[in-house]
This record gives structure tokens, sequence and C-alpha cells, in this order.
């Protein structure tokens, strides 16, 4: 038979063993899923920046759309002011040839 001492140590090394064994087990996982975490975080990153890509792209077509419909009314008050002008012209010329007439018919009177 064993003597008491030498059974006590054995149980300690069995302890020992079997604690580091444990202790070793969260570690290995942690390393396994270390890469992982980092696959995920870099794929979260890359779909980040493809949405910001995303929006910015839309973003500037909005731009230009917007920029189309100020060239187009800008060109529409130009058309506007010109349509006025002519318009005017029209009625002051019109109205001298009135007042012309209305002078006339006074003289004749």
């Amino acid at each position: 038979m064993m003597s008491r001492p030498l059974l006590l140590v054995f149980l300690l090394i069995i302890l020992i063993i079997t604690s580091q064994f444990e202790w070793r087990q969260p570690l290995i996982a942690e390393l396994e899923a270390a890469p992982t975490v980092n696959q995920r975080q870099n794929q979260i990153s890359k779909r980040e920046e493809g949405v910001k890509e995303k929006i910015i792209l839309s973003q500037e077509k909005n731009i230009h759309r917007l920029n189309e419909l100020v060239r187009s009314l800008q060109q529409q008050l130009l058309q506007c002011r010109g349509n006025n002008e002519t318009t005017n012209g029209t009625v002051g010329r019109m109205s001298e040839h009135v007042i012309e007439l209305e002078r006339q018919q006074i003289l004749d009177d």
C-alpha cells in the first residue's frame, strides 16, 4: 500500500494537472474565437463602408438632379423676362400710339 504522504502528493499532482487543463480550455476557446470576432468586425466595417458609399452616391445623384432643376428654372426665368420685356415694349408702344391717337382726336375736335 501507498503511504499517506505519497497518496496526498499523487492527488495533488492530479489536481494540478486537471486544473491547468480546465484553465487552458477557455483560453484556447478565446483564442479560437478571436479571429471570428475580428472577421465579424471586418465584415461589419465593410458593410458600413458600403452603406456610406451608397448614401454618398445617392446624394450626388440628388445634387445633380437639383442642379438640372436650377438650370431649367433659370432658363424659364430668362424666357419670362424676355417675354415680359417684349410685352412691356409692346404695351409701351401701344400706349404711345393710343396717346397719339387721342391727341389727334383732340386736335381734330
